[in-house]
Order: C-alpha cells, then structure tokens, then sequence
C-alpha cells in the first residue's frame, strides 16, 4: 500500500529530544487525523468494485437530499 508519508517525516522533523515522548505522541496523531491518512487507508483496504462505489455514493447523495428536504432547506 502506497502511503504518502511527507506529513509523517515533517512531525519527525519537527520534534526535539528536549519534547516529552508523549507531547510528540499526541502532536502526531493529530496531524494524522487532520490530514485524513487514516479515513484513506480504512477506505482502502478492501477492493471495492465501481458499481458498488457508485451505489454507495448514490445512496449518500438521496440521504443528504431527504435530509435537507426534511429540514426545509
């Protein structure tokens, strides 16, 4: 799997040996989670064919649509 690493060296980079293990820790996780490299990876670690992406996409695209109708947009 083919995982765009430059955020990952650039919290390395950026960390000192001065910085408590924990605060490097914590800074870590976070920009992984700001960066979305976990949704991306979740998303694909089974193959999913078209037809199924496209329906899925389809459905979320009717369920946004009745909520919004439902809220009176």
């Amino acid at each position: 799997m083919m995982v765009e690493m430059s955020s990952i060296s650039k919290t390395k980079e950026n960390s000192t040996q001065a910085a408590p293990v924990e605060v490097v820790l914590r800074r870590f996780f976070r920009e992984i989670q700001q960066s979305e490299l976990m949704t991306e990876i979740k998303k694909r670690r089974y193959f999913e064919k078209k037809v199924s992406r496209t329906r899925r996409r389809q459905s979320a695209l009717s369920r946004a649509a009745r909520r919004k109708e439902k809220r009176g947009w």
